[in-house]
Formats: C-alpha cells, sequence, structure tokens
C-alpha cells in the first residue's frame, strides 16, 4: 500500500449548516461521521429535493457554535465494541437521543437548547416570513450529498495561492482534512474510484469531486460574505474543491492516522 499522507484534522457539524468543531477521534460508519449533521432546520421556502435552512439564506448559522451536552457520550457508538466482535460486522447502532443532545453558543455567549423556541426565533430574523422553520434529528448524517467530505491542505494552500489572501481552511466545511505528502494541490481529484484506508481498519471509496456555492464565502467566525473566494474556485476550477467519499468499512479514524491508497 502506497501512503499518500495523513489525517491533518477530523471534524464534525452537529447541526447542518452551523459551526463545526474538531475533534482528536471520530467513528465513521456507513452514514458518516457519527454524530455529524444530526440536527437541522426544515425551510418551507427551500426547495423539496434540498430542504433545509442553511447559511446561503441565513448566514449567521456559521456563527453559531453547537456543543454535545455529553461529549463523552457523543464520541462513538454506545454499542461500538460490541458490534465490531460479531462477524461479518454488525452496524453499530446510534445511541439514544439524550446521548447526543446540543446545545448551540450564540456569538453572545447565550447558550440554547437545540429545540429552545429562542433559538428558531433567532434563526428566522432577517429572512422572508415565507421560511417557515421546523427541527428535525436524524440518526444518520442529514448531507446535502455523499456521507463523509475530505480536501487536502495542499488543495487551501493553492487557492489561497490563487485569491492572494489567507483562506481559512474552515470555510470548506470537510469532515477530514488531508495533509498529502506529494505537498501538490488537488491530487486528491486523481483519486476518484480508488479506495483508502485510514487508519488500521476504517476504508472509504472517493466517489466524485465536491462541487461548491456561496459557503465557502462566508467567514467560518463573523458569516462575513466574500465573494470572491466562491470566484475563484469557480473561474479555476469548475467550481469544484474537495472530494465526496463513501465508507467501505467502519472504523475509528485519529488525527495523525495514516492515508494510504489500497488500490
Amino acid at each position: 500500500m502506497k501512503t499518500l499522507g495523513v489525517v491533518e484534522s477530523l471534524w464534525r457539524y452537529p447541526v447542518k449548516s452551523m459551526g463545526g468543531e474538531e475533534v482528536a477521534q471520530a467513528f465513521m460508519g456507513f452514514s458518516g461521521i457519527y454524530g455529524d449533521r444530526c440536527f437541522a432546520f426544515t425551510n418551507s421556502a427551500a426547495p423539496k429535493g434540498a430542504p433545509y435552512l442553511t447559511a446561503s439564506v441565513q448566514t449567521r448559522m456559521v456563527c453559531l457554535r453547537p456543543r454535545f451536552r455529553h461529549p463523552e457520550r457523543a464520541a462513538a457508538p454506545p454499542n461500538l465494541a460490541e458490534a465490531m466482535s460479531i462477524p461479518p460486522g454488525i452496524n453499530p447502532a446510534n445511541a439514544d437521543e439524550n446521548d447526543l443532545a446540543v446545545d448551540v453558543v450564540t456569538p453572545s455567549g447565550m447558550v440554547l437548547a437545540i429545540d429552545d423556541p429562542a433559538l428558531l426565533e433567532l434563526l428566522g430574523e432577517g429572512i422572508n416570513e415565507k421560511n417557515r422553520l421546523r427541527l428535525v434529528r436524524s440518526d444518520r448524517a442529514l448531507t446535502d450529498c455523499r456521507p463523509v467530505s475530505m480536501i487536502s491542505l495542499q488543495t487551501i494552500r493553492q487557492i489561497e495561492t490563487e485569491l492572494a489572501v489567507p483562506v481559512d481552511k474552515r470555510r470548506f466545511r470537510a469532515n477530514v482534512y488531508a495533509d498529502l505528502a506529494s505537498n501538490r494541490g488537488f491530487e486528491e481529484d486523481d483519486l476518484i474510484g480508488r479506495t483508502l484506508r485510514i487508519g488500521a481498519r476504517a476504508e472509504m471509496v472517493i466517489l466524485e469531486r465536491d462541487l461548491r456555492c456561496k459557503m465557502i464565502s462566508l467567514d467560518p467566525v463573523t458569516g462575513d460574505h466574500n465573494p470572491a473566494f466562491f470566484r475563484i474556485v469557480a473561474r479555476e476550477h469548475d467550481a469544484l474543491a474537495g472530494v465526496y467519499c463513501a465508507v467501505r468499512v467502519e472504523g475509528i479514524l485519529t488525527q495523525g492516522d495514516p492515508i494510504q491508497l489500497l488500490d
């Protein structure tokens, strides 16, 4: 097996379109990273095929910081060890919903439970009244496309060079940030259709490039919109940056894990 690089960092996003949290270790199951996007807000004015409120409509969402109320219970499925010991490999069950309870920290420091009506009111401020919002929870990640996303630091650095301003990697909202040994931007594009092993067990297949939108133009701290970020990716890279992945073998990912090419 050829080692391509290492996992630089791992991220999950407890509430769709809100800020993410960096984790030292994460369970990657067939439906994605455990605890990733397990809450979302549906929006009655959104297209039926993509029914959620996102920061493209309510930019303040990226400034909100969800956190699990019981982080030790939100780290991995409660029956992970038992399920892994049953051949050929039983899918671990998700936790009781109380294990994945989420609070949201606002920029002012106020802490709101995910189901607090005040949070719903906050999300509705400044947007059209046609956008009727409702909280939903799922045992599977409420992603727009594939269960896991990955981008290399080298790709982000190339975009940074093209843009000639610093680029915060969090704009790309990936689950896996990879540090690749080749030091070449967009190398992950060459891995479409290939299988990677991360760490001792987990495997994922690279399916397709990640089509970008307005989200990368939003500052992940302030929510300020700078369209230059999306324009440069659209002009130089057909609006594509990073890759989407499907999970072939479930397992634990850890920061610093080797990323190896299997085929």
